[in-house]
């Protein structure tokens, strides 16, 4: 068998397929779960906190220089080290809300093949020659 061949064989494999499906899926997912955190979530969460922006929460490891705004983009801009822990809260909060949607599903998914698992079977008719030995062991008792 040719490596183009074997290659071909892995390729279409369902799970090389499911795989792929769940990757382009969950990266889809992650944008949607940090827009989430980032454009509803933090800006509730600051507000509680007086109006708090957690993305511009950062301490300087080095000299500023004159004239550098003090946010964390001119900083960034400015070469200056930060320790951006506000962007790391954040990151930390999406991990959170996505590791628990992703709990939930699992969680879902398992009761359904609970519920799958439970439902009793339709009990086999036994073969025809199991039948005739029954009928005639039924028949020599009489």
């Amino acid at each position: 068998m040719g490596m183009m061949q074997e290659f071909k064989d892995f390729a279409v494999k369902g799970n090389v397929i499911d795989l792929a499906v769940g990757v382009i899926i969950g990266g889809a997912f992650g944008k949607i779960v940090s827009s989430m955190v980032e454009d509803l979530i933090m800006p509730i969460v600051g507000a509680i906190f007086g109006n708090m922006d957690f993305s511009n929460l950062f301490v300087t490891l080095g000299d500023v220089p004159d004239g550098t705004a003090s946010t964390l983009a001119a900083m960034k801009e400015a070469g200056v080290p930060v320790l951006a822990y506000g962007n790391f809260i954040t990151v930390a909060i999406n991990f959170i809300i996505l590791a628990f949607i992703i709990f939930m599903m699992v969680k879902q998914v398992n009761r359904l093949k609970r519920e799958e698992e439970a439902a009793p079977a339709a009990p086999e008719a036994p073969p025809e020659d199991v039948v005739l030995l029954r009928e005639i062991r039924d028949s020599l008792r009489k």
